[in-house]
């Protein structure tokens, strides 16, 4: 399609071309009753001296006798010798027929309708290709949008997490939107217009050398200046468009990180700092934009400024040849529109490059994003349903970290059995919540190797192995939609009943029912719905989805002491019959788990149940001692 809508663009210039050519044909044919052909006038004293009245001479195929050039010589006489044109054209009903069909030729009607048709047509057909073109590029540009974000979308769920450790959400969201908004708009307003603006440029230039080349040649060095300028511009602007890009990139992290985060600005008055932040980076972005726009608004000006000059100066030349009788009427309205055909592509032309600096710099970023290292090919050579798996899980000298110079995880082997409470304890930076990463290969490991199965999970794609989780978190996710859409995520088809049955087990029916709306209550950002009933309705979300294994991480942190008890019940229902994994700092959750694992600095440095880890006295009981301490 924007191949097509280019061809349109060009027929629609070469038409624009085409069409002052026919326009000087028509002043011509409309002039020959209303003016004097000086050239004639000028030929026919010519050809009249050189006769000497004795034989008959011819004009633009006209013969006039020797009899009517006597009598016209006898008017000529009679003349103002300095101004025989004029006073001539004055008396030129005096004249004989012969010599007046040459000086002042009839207009002909036929001609003048043929050749305004023809010249309707021509900017019918201009406007319609005009149309059609844009038309197409509109929709060109909109797909390509709409395929690119497709891409960008395809590729973030390709992207390694650590992509997204090191890089802010504001920015990744820049390029999603502002920067993909900005290359779709450059290609839809300013492709086809530097396409049809060349061809409109060059083809202007090669009829301008047709028409007159003393006046082409006018109109060419007056805007050779504007060239230079141009050239100059753009190789000192492209910075300032990048910084503004990269400037609304950073803006836009600022104001994402402060809003997702607005209780713990407020909580620590950290309004002040976060609005002093804030106006750098305004400040900063206004300072890039009110470069790059000086810049791109100077440009402007100054080619319509020597187009303005183009324009003055082929119209005194054209009066001067014209004057000499060496070009007619018609060619001076012909080269005027020319001039103007002629000056505005290279408005198009600047505006065009200004654009495309900022599609430059929009375009590096999103096309940077894209180029990101993906996550390894994996080399699938197992699928595990989750009915066929009962439950067993092994780490195996398992070593990991985030980047080479630092290693979390050293040398990890632990076992967990079909039905097992596996809870996974430790300090700050201890590596549980890395642990579960791993498990659900988020990461690639360095060394070793986890199996589900006996199978390890470097032959299991990593939808397999998400098939056979579940997951609650310590962050509730809840999207904006009713009750009954987050409860039964991702499966449809189920019954108010089905739903119902698992909110019986875990204590929220009433709740939900005490809704105005019930299941079909709608949760967004204003609810009022409460930390620890969010996080009952992800466990029981979790509950549905009734996988093998199961990852608790950090639960019950976001929630108060009586809230906590509902949901430690709900958890105990959730476990039943799965191998769970269970990450927790309220120590009390986990006194119940099969195996509980004492993580310090990504070794296990002590493992077993409750009662034998307290026995030991070591730094479980510490650790758990001290959370009950007044």
């Amino acid at each position: 399609m924007i191949i097509i809508s280019i061809i349109l663009a060009i027929f629609s210039s070469i038409f624009s071309i085409i069409a002052p050519k026919r326009l000087a044909k028509l002043v011509d044919e409309i002039s020959k009753g209303l003016v004097v052909n000086t050239k004639n006038i000028q030929e026919l004293e010519k050809q009249i001296s050189i006769s000497k009245l004795q034989k008959d001479i011819t004009i633009d195929g006209k013969e006039i006798s020797i009899e009517d050039q006597i009598k016209t010589m006898q008017i000529m006489q009679t003349l103002n010798n300095n101004n025989n044109a004029k006073e001539l054209y004055s008396k030129v009903e005096q004249l004989p027929q012969s010599v007046q069909e040459i000086i002042k030729p009839k207009m002909n009607i036929d001609n003048i309708k043929k050749i305004t048709i023809v010249l309707i047509i021509i900017y019918v057909l201009s406007t319609l290709f005009s149309y059609f073109e844009q038309y197409l590029m509109s929709e060109t540009s909109n797909r390509f949008a709409e395929n690119l974000r497709k891409r960008i979308s395809n590729k973030i769920n390709k992207l390694p997490l650590k992509y997204f450790d090191k890089n802010q959400t504001g920015d990744i969201l820049s390029r999603v939107t502002n920067d993909v908004d900005t290359v779709a708009q450059t290609l839809n307003q300013s492709l086809a217009t530097m396409v049809s603006a060349i061809v409109l440029f060059f083809g202007t230039l090669i009829m301008m050398f047709y028409t007159n080349w003393i006046m082409a040649i006018t109109a060419v060095l007056s805007v050779m200046f504007g060239f230079a300028f141009m050239g100059f511009v753009l190789a000192k602007s492209q910075k300032y468009f990048t910084a503004r890009q990269t400037e609304l990139g950073k803006l836009n992290s600022h104001v994402e990180e402060v809003y997702s985060n607005l209780v713990v600005v407020k909580a620590y008055n950290g309004k002040k700092e976060s609005t002093e932040k804030f106006n750098t980076l305004n400040q900063n972005l206004y300072e890039a934009n009110r470069k790059s726009q000086f810049i791109s608004g100077l440009m402007m000006p100054m080619m319509q400024f020597v187009g303005d000059f183009g324009y003055v100066a082929v119209c005194i030349v054209g009066a001067l040849l014209a004057s000499s009788g060496k070009i007619t009427f018609g060619v001076i309205v012909e080269f005027m529109t020319y001039v103007r055909l002629f000056s505005s592509p290279l408005s198009q032309i600047a505006q065009a490059f200004t654009s495309m600096q900022s599609t430059a710099a929009a375009s590096e970023r999103v096309f940077e994003f894209l180029d990101e290292e993906e996550l390894p090919a994996e080399e699938v050579k197992h699928i595990l349903k989750p009915e066929e798996v009962k439950g067993k899980i092994s780490f195996e000298h398992v070593h990991f970290g985030y980047d080479e110079s630092r290693e979390i995880i050293k040398d990890f082997t632990v076992e967990a059995m079909p039905g097992q409470k596996i809870a996974i304890v430790g300090p700050t930076g201890a590596g549980k919540t890395t642990l579960v990463n791993l498990l659900m290969k988020f990461y690639e490991i360095n060394s070793g190797d986890i199996k589900i199965e006996g199978i390890s999970t470097k032959e299991l794609s990593r939808e397999n192995i998400a098939s056979l989780f579940t997951m609650v978190l310590q962050d509730t996710w809840l999207f904006e939609g009713t009750i009954r859409e987050n409860i039964a995520f991702n499966r449809d088809n189920l019954t108010d009943e089905e739903i119902f049955e698992v909110c019986d087990k875990i204590g929220i029916t009433h709740f939900i029912k005490s809704l105005p709306d019930g299941l079909n209550t709608q949760m967004n950002e204003n609810d009022s719905i409460s930390a620890g009933q969010k996080q009952l309705i992800t466990i029981a979300r979790g509950m549905l989805e009734n996988t093998p294994f199961l990852i608790l991480d950090e639960a019950t942190s976001n929630v108060d002491t009586r809230t906590e008890e509902l949901v430690q019940k709900a958890m105990d229902k959730l476990t039943e019959g799965r191998t769970s994994f269970i990450i927790a700092h309220r120590l009390s959750t986990i006194k119940n788990a099969d195996i509980i694992l004492v993580m310090y600095d990504g070794n296990i440095i002590e493992q077993g149940n409750h009662e034998e880890l307290m026995k030991k006295e070591s730094f479980y009981a510490k650790l758990y001692n001290s959370q009950f301490e007044l």
